[in-house]
């Protein structure tokens, strides 16, 4: 095991990322695993934090394999090969998005109690996760991102897939990725407590 736990991990992490302590830097977290680490990382660079509110679209059958995500602003990153590769119809895609709107919805009704999104036009916006293994979570909320007006984002994450981390660099003006162990295998294998987090945790953190 690379971490204890998510605290353990962020506290880690935020070690790599001292040049963001800066007034303009505003710490992104993404629910509800990265919640914990990004609190660990903003308590380190005196940053504020907030919640990043994307939702994976898991392969029908196989909800925990992703073929995309859908974020804030109904920005939708589909890994179309993996679809065209697999031949998913349409219809079963749509019923998949439709449904992940929902619980994006229900979430940024939980985790944002109808306060506004903070104004990140002219900010620096570290975004993190508990870990990167496909990255399509992460892609679709630089996408969503990006339309907010940001200087800079930053993806930063405890422990990430190589090609995953890799990848993040054509869509992300930082990446940082704090481990890339090869084989892999999952996030989860690199956490000794990858318990669920929720939604009081997250609420817990947050406050």
């Amino acid at each position: 095991m690379l971490f204890v736990d998510r605290r353990e991990a962020g506290r880690r992490l935020a070690l790599r990322l001292g040049g963001y302590a800066v007034r303009d830097t505003i710490v992104l977290a993404l629910p509800r695993g990265g919640v914990a680490v990004g609190y660990e990382v903003a308590r380190a660079l005196g940053a504020p934090l907030e919640v990043f509110v994307v939702c994976k679209l898991g392969l029908p059958g196989h909800p925990e394999l992703a073929m995309g995500a859908i974020a804030s602003g109904d920005v939708v990153v589909l890994n179309q090969e993996l679809v065209d590769y697999l031949e998913l119809p349409e219809e079963a895609i749509d019923s998949i998005l439709e449904a992940e709107r929902r619980e994006l919805a229900r979430r940024e009704s939980v985790y944002r109690e109808g306060a506004p999104p903070p104004d990140l036009r002219g900010r620096t916006v570290i975004l993190v996760d508990d870990g990167l293994a496909t990255g399509s979570t992460m892609l679709a909320a630089i996408s969503a991102l990006r339309k907010r007006g940001p200087t800079r984002v930053v993806v930063a994450v405890p422990v990430a897939a190589p090609e995953a981390c890799d990848a993040m660099a054509a869509a992300a003006d930082d990446v940082v990725c704090a481990a890339t162990p090869e084989p892999f295998r999952a996030v989860s294998f690199w956490y000794d407590d990858f318990s669920q987090t929720t939604d009081d945790e997250v609420h817990e953190l947050l406050e």
